[in-house]
């Protein structure tokens, strides 16, 4: 069985909510899952991103392999190193300085 960690979906029409989950890779994107690593909302700002970190390194010590857009929500919270294509900080305050001048 292979594990994935990925986003399903929760919220209503236009108002999106996520959970950060461990499941089979075979099950459909809100089906069946086997645990609740955190959660993802991106209508704050900035975007709300909890994950528990031990459950994380314990799924991906274990073998899971996260989808390209959970890998960068568990690089925001800080669980995984970020790659070059995970949205960065300083992106958010060079926008801030533009305000400011």
């Amino acid at each position: 069985m292979a594990v994935k960690i990925r986003l399903t979906r929760l919220g209503d029409k236009g108002n999106p909510f996520y959970r950060l989950v461990a499941t089979d890779s075979r099950s459909p994107r809100d089906g069946k899952f086997l645990e609740v690593i955190g959660t993802y909302n991106p209508l704050v700002e900035p975007a709300a991103v909890k994950v528990d970190q031990e459950l994380a390194q314990s799924w991906l010590s274990k073998g899971a392999t996260p989808t390209p857009t959970a890998k960068k929500v568990l690089a925001l919270a800080g669980v995984i190193k970020p790659t070059k294509y995970t949205p960065k900080r300083k992106i958010v305050a060079k926008k801030e300085k533009t305000k400011k001048e």
